[in-house]
């Protein structure tokens, strides 16, 4: 059975990366292995490293169990603030066939900004399959 690392954060709810899970577990099934980085908060000068774990934490909860509900398998895990340092923790644990990394659209994305499918790319040897949810479902998220 594939497995799959879902790196994402503020748009594990969309219906794009939704679509992109539902594609692969028709495929014939799959295990995905969920990492939310623990970001910070935007809109703020300072902020509270435990209060980003534990929306980190809600956010991760909340999407094993829509994966689950979706027909896939799934766990996860809070992990570093850096999504690429995450990444790699994760696979120091599992192997993967396929990293799915869900970012807001530009604009928005701070893991754009930051070029984190490209240094992403080149820290793995997997691929790595970029999903970007809608500006609708980040204004969402924005406000």
């Amino acid at each position: 059975m594939p497995s799959y690392l879902v790196v994402a954060n503020h748009s594990l709810d969309s219906p794009e990366l939704a679509a992109a899970v539902i594609e692969r577990i028709a495929a014939g099934g799959a295990w995905f292995h969920v990492v939310v980085p623990a970001t910070p908060a935007t809109g703020g000068i300072t902020w509270d490293e435990v209060d980003a774990m534990s929306a980190a934490r809600s956010r991760l909860d909340e999407a094993v169990a829509q994966l689950w509900h979706l027909g896939g398998m799934a766990a996860g895990e809070v992990g570093s603030a850096d999504p690429v340092t995450a990444v790699l923790d994760a696979m120091r644990a599992q192997l993967f066939d396929e990293i799915i990394l869900s970012t807001l659209p530009l604009g928005f994305s701070r893991w754009l900004r930051q070029d984190v499918p490209s240094r992403l790319r080149h820290a793995v040897d997997i691929p790595v399959t970029v999903v970007i949810s809608t500006a609708r479902a980040s204004a969402r998220r924005a406000s």
